[in-house]
């Protein structure tokens, strides 16, 4: 599991780029990527490389969104394989981020 971060150069917008198994493990080292000090406008997950999704990273998920301002919150997640996307929209999640 590999988490890396990165601000626009504006600083408007944070990526959360998430490789491996997307689960507990990963708790800390998600929470670190997003409580960074600044406060950008809009976030993205890119999934692009995630193999697994468990309900963890479900919550983690909703932890992101509360620290963005909840249902003002632009948060979008990105490149999803189909296993992981069917996850998201049978949690519903499609319905509190937008899934790409």
């Amino acid at each position: 599991m590999t988490i890396t971060a990165r601000v626009s150069p504006d600083g408007s917008e944070l990526t959360i780029q998430v490789a491996g198994r997307f689960d507990f493990s990963a708790h800390q080292e998600f929470r670190k990527a997003y409580e960074i000090g600044v406060k950008p406008k809009r976030f993205s997950v890119d999934m692009r490389n995630a193999t697994y999704l468990d309900s963890s990273a479900l919550g983690m998920l909703l932890l992101l969104r509360d620290h963005a301002g909840g249902d003002s919150a632009e948060i979008q997640i990105i490149n999803c394989n189909e296993d992981i996307k069917g996850i998201l929209t049978v949690s519903n999640f499609d319905q509190l981020f937008t899934i790409i």
